[in-house]
């Protein structure tokens, strides 16, 4: 399978059965675990404001509830279009090489950060600006599940994509965690704790990755690629699913914290209260959602990764009508919500964090899926060039679709906050704008994928049996 020149693989062929048995796997598996790693501290990294907001009481900061949406939508925002270019990285700079400098990269936002949050006087536009840095984390995704996808052969990749997604977006309950132990244990004043943390984790990412990981010669994505994979038809409705998986996965753990933290301080909390108890259930739906994709990966590998996608959005449409029928409730009584309501709103996202997750997986199955049928309708190359092929534009998109999915987390914390600042100064004209979308999403992947049925055209089943694939 491989010549190997340092730490670079110059031929590298996952579909070569006796070559991956004979140790291919194992390779695989080592640059799988290392690529988790450095891409779970990107996450985090990423979502640092996420936590950082539970640390800035009004008083102090001088930053209100809206003000902060913003905050958290900027990374968000940056971490999207950071996508496109890590998605080419790997193949022009070697998937290692990358991963070292990625991981090193993460040390300006949290020095950044570091520095602003113990200047509380700072002006709004400053912390906005650290704020940004903070979204190169959000490209270590793009890089990550590019590299990862090259290693493992087709009838893997499901899982290995699940795996690889599911233990970065880990990396997102892991620093709402961290921040929770630090305000339990030193209130919420010592954000500076965190950053620290993750100085260390940034320092061991990148360690791990020069020592254990390797280039590979063969890998093909660039600018060409993704232009040509975005001719397709099918990029484009998997890039808007995306949206409403991975944009509801990234937006809500930036902004669920903050949604609890309103409700406690209006049910009568101090601020260092109502940080505690929203950290106590805040890292609960991320954590739950990045378990929960490999899973998403592994059923369309069984099932087909449209049936599994449209089944997750009609369950999520159900999951924000729970949201909803709270808000509803919660706006026609005076005072803070109940118990009962509170219940209704942590248990509405927690599910929208478990279906999510699934639905992460599923769609990413069905990216490469998409192509490798593609690739067997053109008999004029050869299987090492179909393979290739199929590589490539399933690299490709991959980065494009966490972009444009990256921007649906972006859309939510702006409708949120538009939704706080309207007359009703709830989240119930939110939650309506959801169910909405979700609604959209599964009229689209019923018409698309599964209307006629013909997996060979959309790629629907393909995940489950590749040599089922044909392609128009």
């Amino acid at each position: 399978m491989a010549m190997t020149r340092g730490k670079t693989i110059e031929h590298w062929d996952a579909e070569d059965d006796a070559a991956w048995e004979s140790g291919g796997k194992e390779i695989a598996k080592r640059n799988l675990i290392w690529s988790i790693v450095a891409e779970h501290v990107g996450f985090s990294v990423w979502s640092i404001w996420s936590v950082m907001v539970l640390f800035m009481p009004q008083d102090v900061y001088g930053i209100d509830a809206a003000g902060k949406f913003y905050l958290v939508a900027m990374p968000t925002l940056v971490g999207a279009f950071m996508r496109i270019p890590y998605t080419i990285a790997p193949a022009r700079f070697g998937g290692r090489n990358w991963t070292i400098a990625s991981a090193l990269l993460l040390l300006i936002p949290l020095v950044l950060t570091l520095w602003v949050m113990s200047q509380p006087g700072t002006s709004y536009t400053t912390f906005m600006v650290v704020a940004a840095f903070a979204g190169v984390g959000g490209g270590n995704f793009a890089s990550s599940m590019t590299n990862i996808n090259a290693f493992y052969p087709q009838r893997l990749k499901g899982w290995a994509l699940g795996l690889n997604a599911g233990g970065g977006n880990i990396g997102v309950p892991v620093i709402q965690l961290i921040g929770l132990l630090v305000i339990a244990a030193v209130s919420n004043t010592a954000p500076y704790l965190v950053c620290a943390i993750y100085l260390v984790f940034v320092g061991v990412a990148a360690v791990g990755a020069a020592l254990f990981m390797d280039n590979l010669g063969n890998q093909r994505s660039n600018l060409g690629a993704m232009v040509e994979a975005m001719r397709y038809q099918h990029s484009w409705v998997m890039s808007f699913l995306y949206i409403g998986t991975f944009g509801s996965f990234i937006g809500f753990s930036f902004a669920f914290g903050q949604v609890l933290q309103i409700n406690y301080l209006a049910g009568g909390d101090t601020p260092a209260q109502a940080a505690l108890h929203a950290a106590q259930i805040a890292f609960l739906g991320p954590l739950l959602g990045s378990i929960s994709r490999p899973f998403g990966g592994k059923l369309a590998d069984k099932i087909g990764g449209g049936k599994i996608t449209l089944y997750v959005f009609v369950a999520m449409i159900f999951a924000a009508g729970i949201l909803v029928a709270a808000g509803v409730l919660d706006d026609g009584m005076t005072g803070a919500p109940t118990g009962g309501q509170m219940f209704a709103y942590v248990a509405g996202f927690i599910l929208l964090f478990i279906l999510s997750g699934l639905g992460n997986g599923s769609t990413y199955k069905m990216i490469p899926s998409i192509f490798e049928a593609k690739a067997q309708s053109h008999d004029e190359w050869s299987k090492d060039e179909k393979a290739a092929w199929s590589r490539s534009m399933s690299g490709a998109l991959i980065g494009f679709a966490g972009a444009v999915g990256a921007l649906g987390g972006v859309g939510i914390n702006i409708v949120l906050r538009m939704s706080y600042v309207s007359d009703a100064r709830s989240a119930t004209n939110a939650f309506w704008v959801f169910l909405g979308f979700y609604v959209v999403c599964a009229f689209v992947t019923w018409f698309v994928f599964l209307r006629m049925r013909r997996a060979a055209t959309t790629g629907e089943t393909v995940g489950r049996s590749p040599a089922a694939a044909g392609a128009h």
